[in-house]
């Protein structure tokens, strides 16, 4: 579905990015591991066309997408979930959500939509008329999550989904992107909890300092000594 080929990246002068390739296929939850500052968050804004490659290339289910414009990418069927949640602070929840929903497929199935989002994340729907800042951070997240989901997407990028939250709500994010995965979407995430991304994930990829460094299965690379020195602190 996703390839990523030997793609280089700066930022201005300075490189963030060596030869990274990386591949998602159609139904996986594929996880993406590595410490503050390897360029993980990177490869997704570059997936999103936020930011274009020196070289290299990215396609999505057989097309080139790394020249295209970010509104392009999300109408083609990506969905990008960033860190720090972004929501718009003075709008409703419904609001924010009805703004995941702007692309022309999706606006017409907008009512459809938010009855799945709300299925999916009931809290969403008993706090429709608020406003996120008034919102638990657990809370904030399902809608930042809920959100992505407006479009549609066959591909969703979640970027450190449980940055900040309390445990409980972190089992019960990874829940619903497991969820997701089986009702057909596929999943590529960012987690800073290298535990929990690597037991749902059908295979990973650790990214060290503009790198990828090492792929395999979730469960191979949750037995890497590296990986559990490195990252588990075993």
């Amino acid at each position: 579905m996703l390839k990523v080929r030997n793609i280089t990246v700066f930022y201005g002068k300075l490189q963030v990015l060596w030869d990274v390739s990386l591949s998602v296929e159609e139904g996986e939850i594929v996880a993406l591991i590595g410490a503050n500052g390897a360029g993980k968050t990177t490869i997704l804004n570059t997936v999103s066309s936020l930011i274009h490659p020196a070289s290299g290339s990215v396609e999505f289910l057989g097309s080139r997408i790394d020249g295209m414009a970010p509104h392009s990418v999300v109408a083609l069927g990506i969905s990008h979930i960033p860190e720090g949640k972004r929501l718009f602070p003075d709008m409703t929840v419904r609001e924010n959500l009805e703004l995941g929903a702007y692309t022309s497929s999706s606006r017409i199935d907008t009512g459809s939509m938010l009855e799945e989002v709300y299925a999916i994340f009931p809290a969403l729907r008993m706090k429709a008329n608020e406003v996120p800042r008034k919102l638990s951070g657990g809370v904030q997240q399902m809608l930042a999550m809920g959100r992505g989901l407006m479009s549609k997407p066959k591909l969703c990028m979640f970027d450190e989904p449980s940055s900040g939250l309390a445990p409980i709500v972190i089992r019960e994010l990874l829940r619903v992107i497991e969820t997701l995965r089986q009702q057909g979407t596929t999943i590529l995430l960012v987690e800073q909890n290298t535990q929990h991304a690597l037991g749902i994930a059908d295979r990973g990829y650790v990214l060290e300092n503009g790198r990828i460094t090492l792929e395999g299965t979730g469960k191979e690379l949750l037995e890497n000594d590296h990986v559990r020195v490195a990252y588990l602190g075993l």
